[in-house]
């Protein structure tokens, strides 16, 4: 019989292979482990139900043609795999049909180390699937088999094992999470605590001097404001005066034919106003095609940060007539309480 035949040949090509592998299969199995106490785990997850060894697409073939398909994967050296294609299933199909067929058994004896050795290959690197796949088949040809109980603690410690790892390596990511999130929300309560600490100092030192002028507020108070006032404009004007110079200076390109249409003024800020502060802010401003402020941004404040926003505000609102082409140009706003 051809199915014979190939057998034949396979144990003429690797005896060497199939003495050894029978050594490590039964010289170092191990009895197997006594059954756990009641309530004790033995494993970390539930098992999934069991696929059956022999694939339903095997097991519903004839006889013939099992037993060309075993000779042809004989051939082809898939001895145990890849798994529904493979010459262990294509012979236990044909045991399950032929039970008294004396080659077939022979063959499943052959096979049997193979499938020993590629079992133990699969459970070393943590191919737990394929491993329970061929320790089904080897149970389906002996349930009897001394490597049966060594091969499935394995799998269960392996399956244990890796669960194991990946917890750990779980609660270290999660671990380094926590920590870092607790270092960001100390920074933050730090950040927070300096910058409450800062406004309250800032609140003091406010009240504090609205304390000392107001002690101080009398009749020369009036002539000092006077003096303030007309001090102010002469700076305000001395300022429009360096505007002008320094805008007459420019290069003519950096605003060609610009031809204001309305340029509102900047609203002067509530507490420079009562405070009496002055000063200017140079502002770029790109002009579109159409005349409208595309963009704007500060260039220079004097005193920093005090007008800055107003400035914005109003240059946004400036209309020009249309150009041809976008123009980016500069210009210097001033503020002087009473100008």
């Amino acid at each position: 019989m051809s199915h014979v035949n190939t057998i034949a040949k396979a144990r003429l090509l690797a005896p060497l292979t199939l003495l050894v592998a029978l050594a490590a299969c039964s010289g170092k199995d191990e009895p197997a482990p006594a059954a756990p106490a009641a309530g004790t785990a033995t494993t970390a997850t539930p098992a999934a139900p069991a696929a059956p060894a022999v694939s339903a697409k095997v097991q519903s073939m004839g006889t013939d043609q099992l037993r060309d398909l075993a000779s042809q994967a004989l051939r082809e050296n898939r001895m145990y795999a890849p798994a529904g294609d493979n010459a262990i299933e294509y012979y236990l199909a044909l045991r399950d049909k032929t039970p008294d067929d004396a080659s077939v058994k022979s063959a499943l004896t052959d096979l049997l180390p193979y499938t020993l050795i590629a079992a133990e290959q699969s459970l070393g690197r943590e191919d737990f699937a394929e491993s329970q796949r061929l320790v089904a088949l080897i149970e389906k040809v002996d349930a009897t088999a001394p490597a049966l109980p060594r091969l499935k603690q394995g799998i269960s410690g392996g399956m244990q094992t890796a669960l194991k790892r990946t917890q750990e390596e779980t609660d270290k990511v999660k671990k380094d999470a926590e920590s870092r999130t607790k270092q960001l929300a100390d920074q933050q309560r730090q950040a927070q605590q300096q910058a409450t600490e800062a406004e309250a100092a800032r609140t003091i030192a406010a009240q504090q001097d609205a304390a000392r002028r107001d002690g101080e507020r009398q009749d020369a108070e009036r002539q000092a404001a006077t003096r303030r006032e007309a001090e102010q404009r002469q700076q305000a004007a001395a300022a429009q005066q360096a505007t002008a110079a320094r805008q007459a200076a420019a290069p003519a390109a950096a605003a060609p034919s610009l031809r204001p249409v309305s340029t509102p003024a900047p609203r002067y800020p509530a507490e420079a106003l009562r405070s009496g502060t002055s000063g200017e802010v140079l502002v770029e401003i790109t002009v579109g095609t159409d005349g409208s402020v595309t963009n704007a941004r500060v260039l220079r404040a004097t005193p920093s940060r005090v007008f800055d926003r107003e400035a914005l505000n109003a240059v946004k609102r400036w209309k020009f007539e249309p150009v041809g082409a976008p123009v980016t140009t500069r210009r210097t706003l001033a503020f002087a309480p009473g100008g």
